[in-house]
C-alpha cells in the first residue's frame, strides 16, 4: 500500500469544471497533479456533466491548458444521453435538442435526427447546457412534451462554477420545463446517477477508483451510488458549510483544499477526523491515546470529569466508530487534530486553536455528522471565530 492517498487506487475519475478547470481558466496545481499520476501509471478519466463539448474538443481544451487527455479518457454527460437514446428508439428517429452543437453532434452520430421544433414531431426531447439556450427552443421542448415526447435531461447542475462565481447550469434551464409542465424530467443521465463512474471504471478494468469533484449533489452522491470513494475538493462549488450539512449520501471520503492531497497521506483528508487514521478500506481508528479493549463491548474512551466510582474515570464506549461516523455519543467531550481542539457539550460544540482550516473541517464533520447542527458551532478563539464566519454557518444560538 503506498503511502499516499492515490496510491490506494487504481483508477483516478477526475470532474472537470471546479475540479481541472473553471470555464476556461485551468485550476492551480491540477495539470501538475494529473501529470504526477501519470508518472506513476495510475490510470485517469474525466467524467462531465458538461454536455456543451464533445469528447475530443474536451481532450482539446485541457491539453491547451498542460493537461495531458486523450478523447478516450473523456465522459460526458452528451455522449451517454445520445447512447442512451439510440438504445431506446429506432434509427433515425427525430429528437428535439436543448443545447449546443455538441449535443446535436453526439445526437447524430448516435443515428438519430436532430430537429428543432415541436412541428418536427420529435419522440423525445434532449436537454444539455448550453450558453445560446433561450426561451424559444424552452418553448418549443415544453410543447413536444406535451405531445407526448419522452424527456431526457443530460443532467441537473443547478450551477456552474466560474471565477466571479457559481452561474446557472443545465439544471436552473430544466427548472424552467419543469416550472412549466409541472413534472420532473422522464430520465437524468448524468450525475449523480451512478453511469459515467461505473463506464470510467468498466473501461479501465478498475477494481478500486477514486472519484474526485466539487460538487457534494452530483460528483459525491454519483460516487456514492457508484459504490467508489470518494474525494471532494474545495475548488469549486461546495464549500464547508455544504459539507458539514451533507446527508449520508452525499459525504465523501476524503476532503481537500485542491488535488494536492492526491500526494500525502490519506489519513490527513479522510472524513470525519477521529483522530489515528484509518488507511483507505479500514474502518476509522480512535486515537491510540486513552483507548483500552473493552470486554466484549468494544473500546472504551476515558472520559475526564464523570464520575464512576472505579477510580479511573467513566468510560464511554465506542463499539459504534466505523464506517466513517466516528466517535458515537455525546459525551465525549474532545478531540483535537494540527492544532484545533474540538469540544462537545450535548447537542452543541465548540471550535479552539488554530491550524489547516481542513482539519478543523474535518473535526466538525464528525460533530455535525453525528448529530449536531451547524448553528450550535461556535468558535473559542480569534482563528476559530473567523474561520466559522468565513464559512457562513449560521449564527450560533
Amino acid at each position: 500500500m503506498s503511502d499516499h492517498l492515490a496510491g490506494g487506487y487504481d483508477l483516478v475519475v477526475f470532474d472537470l469544471d471546479g475540479v481541472v478547470f473553471l470555464i476556461d481558466k485551468p485550476i492551480p496545481g491540477a495539470a501538475g497533479a494529473i501529470d504526477r499520476l501519470r508518472s506513476g501509471a495510475t490510470p485517469i478519466a474525466f467524467a462531465t456533466n458538461n454536455a456543451s463539448r464533445r469528447a475530443a474538443d474536451v481532450a482539446a481544451l485541457l491539453t491547451g491548458m498542460g493537461v495531458n487527455a486523450e478523447p478516450a479518457e473523456v465522459l460526458t454527460s452528451a455522449g451517454a444521453a445520445a447512447a442512451l437514446l439510440a438504445e431506446r428508439l429506432p434509427a433515425g428517429a427525430p429528437v428535439l435538442v436543448v443545447g449546443a452543437e455538441a449535443l446535436r453532434a453526439e445526437v447524430r452520430d448516435a443515428g438519430l435526427t436532430p430537429v428543432g421544433t415541436a412541428e418536427d414531431e420529435p419522440v423525445a426531447v434532449v436537454q444539455g447546457y448550453g450558453p445560446e439556450v433561450g426561451w424559444k427552443i424552452l418553448a418549443e421542448a415544453t410543447l413536444a412534451v406535451r405531445a407526448g415526447a419522452a424527456w431526457y435531461a443530460t443532467n441537473t447542475d443547478r450551477t456552474l462554477p466560474s471565477p466571479r462565481g457559481p452561474l446557472p447550469g443545465n439544471g436552473s434551464l430544466v427548472a424552467v420545463l419543469r416550472t412549466a409542465l409541472g413534472r420532473d424530467p422522464d430520465v437524468v443521465v448524468g450525475k449523480p446517477q451512478p453511469g459515467l463512474f461505473r463506464t470510467a471504471a468498466a473501461q479501465s478494468r478498475a477494481q478500486r477508483p477514486l472519484a474526485v469533484g466539487d460538487r457534494l449533489d452530483t460528483d459525491i452522491q454519483g460516487a456514492v451510488t457508484a459504490g467508489m470513494d470518494s474525494l471532494l475538493v474545495l475548488t469549486g462549488v461546495s464549500g464547508p458549510a455544504d459539507l458539514l450539512a451533507a446527508p449520508a449520501d452525499r459525504r465523501p471520503t476524503y476532503v481537500a483544499a485542491d488535488l494536492s492531497a492526491l500526494f500525502r497521506p490519506a489519513g490527513e483528508s479522510r472524513l470525519p477526523a477521529v483522530g489515528d487514521e484509518a488507511r483507505p478500506g479500514d474502518a476509522a481508528r480512535l486515537p491510540v491515546s486513552g483507548v483500552e479493549s473493552g470486554s466484549g463491548d468494544g473500546a472504551r474512551l476515558p472520559v475526564s470529569g464523570v464520575e464512576s466510582g472505579s477510580g479511573d474515570g467513566a468510560r464511554v464506549p465506542v463499539s459504534e466508530v466505523g464506517a466513517g461516523l466516528g466517535v458515537s455519543g455525546d459525551e465525549v467531550p474532545w478531540t483535537e487534530l494540527g492544532g484545533w481542539r474540538l469540544t462537545r457539550d450535548a447537542d452543541r460544540v465548540t471550535l479552539d486553536g488554530s491550524g489547516s482550516p481542513v482539519d478543523a473541517l474535518r473535526l466538525l464533520c464528525s460533530a455535525t455528522w453525528t448529530g449536531v447542527a451547524t448553528s450550535a458551532i461556535t468558535g473559542g478563539s480569534d482563528e476559530a471565530r473567523e474561520l466559522v464566519k468565513s464559512w457562513n454557518l449560521p449564527e450560533a444560538t
